[in-house]
């Protein structure tokens, strides 16, 4: 069987290599596809084909993606967490040193200079006080949510002598296990906003995390703090930090998200959203989607989707596996095992995974499964999706 895959911007070469040749047609011109790969190109306006099992976003934020309607058509949503997380570390900790150090205001103040090097260097000696900066050392560090990112943030500032306080109530046991015991956990936001010199947001933009950097939240800081914002641009309230900037309460903003109001800020560093933007972070974030997608088409299995729960189910020798999805709702499973005995075909093996108002099957079916079958599984209230891998 030929896989079709959809790309709707540039994937690295070495993610696409994980897809062979021999089974899988990949590219931007592709009818019909079986699978959609993209990266920062905006879905909401898109039209998703009526064949599409899966779409690969070759990064972390999903939000160019509409995830609550293709998790109502059954369509798992990947992403590939963790891969550009090194690549963002860098740019928080190079944050934290140009705002410690005055770098873009005393940058900018050496570019305007003029006059001959004699010239120079008396407005540099008269210039220079101007930008006295504070070491990192011994100043502590609020890290909001311990992602694969927030980890790596809150580890790489323990190893430069700072303090770190932690916050993340749904923190993973992996990411817990990844964490420096070092960390000292928040008992809340507003409790890591009260002690932190520093603060760094590391969490997804939904209606829970818009404005989660607030006027309120911002005036418990100590004075002079720094915020660091490398996420998305809508966690942090523009006009509170524009606020907070004038009031002394902050003394800079760094962050990814140029905007009208920010970008000509002198106590604001705007970057042209660089996190991820390292020829290593693309790759991994392409090789890991790749991988992803090739497992779910191949074997049915999901892992790193941000709409459906995790299933992986080594394959029975000799059955025909059935994916379904469906609305997490009681006796689906056991309605679809209606279907097979029906069919007189016995069940090898069986995974039902649920994630909210969503579940996943897997049931590898002694026999071939004809497409009646399918149609009647299909037709079960609640299926979104069902299929033959």
């Amino acid at each position: 069987m030929t896989y079709r895959i959809l790309t709707l911007n540039n994937i690295s070469p070495k993610g696409l290599a994980r897809l062979p040749r021999e089974r899988y047609e990949v590219g931007a011109e592709v009818a019909s596809p079986d699978a959609i790969l993209v990266r920062s190109a905006d879905m909401h306006q898109f039209t998703v084909p009526a064949a599409v099992r899966a779409i690969g976003r070759a990064g972390a934020g999903v939000n160019n993606i509409p995830v609550a309607a293709m998790s109502r058509r059954g369509i798992p949503v990947f992403n590939a967490p963790g891969a550009n997380a090194n690549a963002v570390k860098e740019l928080v900790l190079a944050g934290l040193f140009l705002a410690a150090r005055n770098i873009g205001p005393a940058w900018l103040f050496a570019r305007s200079l003029s006059g001959d090097d004699e010239a120079i260097d008396q407005a540099v000696e008269a210039g220079k006080k101007r930008f006295v900066g504070f070491e990192l050392p011994g100043r502590t560090l609020g890290v909001v949510g311990l992602g694969a990112i927030g980890v790596e943030v809150a580890n790489s500032a323990l190893a430069l002598g700072m303090k770190v306080l932690g916050y993340d109530p749904q923190i993973t046991v992996q990411r817990a296990w990844q964490l420096s015991s070092s960390v000292e956990q928040a008992r809340s936001l507003e409790d890591l906003f009260a002690r932190s010199d520093a603060i760094s947001v590391h969490v997804p933009l939904n209606d829970a995390t818009r404005h989660l950097v607030n006027a309120a939240r911002l005036a418990l800081m100590k004075a002079d703090g720094t915020l660091l914002n490398f996420a998305r641009g809508g966690i942090v309230d523009d006009q509170a930090v524009l606020a907070a900037l004038a009031a002394r309460r902050l003394h800079a903003y760094v962050c990814d998200f140029p905007n009208a109001a920010l970008k000509d800020h002198p106590q604001v560093i705007t970057l042209p959203h660089l996190g991820a933007s390292t020829g290593e972070a693309e790759e991994n974030c392409a090789v890991m989607v790749a991988e992803q997608l090739r497992d779910f088409l191949e074997n049915g299995n999901i892992k790193n989707s941000v709409n459906y729960p995790e299933a992986i189910l080594g394959r029975v020798p000799n059955t025909t596996r059935l994916a379904i999805a469906n609305s997490n709702v009681p006796n689906m499973v056991g309605q679809i095992s209606t279907c097979l005995a029906a069919a007189r075909l016995n069940i090898a093996d069986l995974l039902n995974k649920s994630r909210g108002e969503y579940a996943y099957t897997l049931i590898d079916a002694d026999g071939a499964v004809g497409e009646d079958v399918l149609a009647r599984i299909r037709a079960i209230e609640g299926v979104l999706s069902a299929r033959i891998v």
